[in-house]
């Protein structure tokens, strides 16, 4: 047996980022899946009219706006599951690099104008 080398040894460094990425998804999908949860018992349990609309997001205990504060988890985390899963995507089907960096870019501002819009309409209540 020959223990000749053919080709360039590839090293592989960085973050493990497909275990952080891993990770990430399931946090995130586990905070949606308990956000959505007490959404539906809220929907379920009250009359869904204005008042009790503004009411779920305006609930408060102790002081601490607990409603806006747990929406706002809940988006952040809609949008780092989104992002994680589109840029896999874009990094799977889009062989172009210039075309894969606009649209990494693309969706980012999306994501960042998303999150910007929702904030401003949450913390305006």
């Amino acid at each position: 047996m020959s223990t000749e080398q053919y080709g360039r040894t590839r090293r592989v460094v960085g973050a493990h980022y497909g275990t952080k990425d891993f990770i990430v998804q399931r946090v995130t999908a586990v905070i949606l899946a308990v956000y959505s949860v007490l959404f539906l018992i809220s929907a379920l349990f009250t009359s869904i009219d204005y008042h009790s609309w503004i009411g779920f997001f305006t609930f408060t205990c102790f002081g601490l706006p607990l409603g806006k504060i747990a929406a706002t988890l809940a988006f952040l985390s809609l949008a780092w599951h989104a992002w994680i899963g589109v840029r896999d995507i874009w990094m799977d089907y889009v062989k172009s690099a210039g075309l894969r960096l606009a649209l990494f870019v693309l969706t980012v501002l999306w994501l960042v104008g998303s999150v910007a819009y929702f904030a401003s309409i949450i913390w305006s209540l």
